[in-house]
């Protein structure tokens, strides 16, 4: 049987600066917030968009090129992998992350781009 792989791609859109955050141990992580849209016809015949955010998660080397080149409404493909962890909150109550590991990505255009 061939391995089954948890693997992620998507287009789309960060809605907002990239956050860093910079560890003890000099490890960097940054967060990105991802939107991708789908538009279809309702049931009308109207035209209806569904936007989905994503939040993803670099680490290392990977968060140098983001701070470089991406930016609110930089347009990406990323690949990945969904990664769900478990934390409890301060009233013990346990919650749920699902976030998008990023290991690659391309840059399709930046607001910059658009601009000029």
């Amino acid at each position: 049987m061939n391995t089954l792989k948890n693997k992620v791609n998507l287009i789309g859109r960060l809605g907002a600066k990239p956050v860093a955050q910079t560890f003890d141990s000099g490890a960097k992580k940054m967060r990105l917030s991802v939107a991708t849209n789908e538009r279809f016809k309702n049931k009308k015949g109207e035209w209806e968009d569904n936007t989905q955010w994503h939040t993803v998660i670099a680490w290392g080397k990977l968060c140098d090129r983001i701070e470089k080149v991406l930016d609110k409404g930089s347009e990406v493909v990323i690949e990945g992998r969904i990664v769900t962890r478990s934390y409890e909150t301060k009233e013990g109550e346990k919650r749920f992350s699902t976030e998008i590991e990023l290991n690659e990505f391309v840059v399709l255009n930046t607001k910059k781009q658009e601009t000029n």
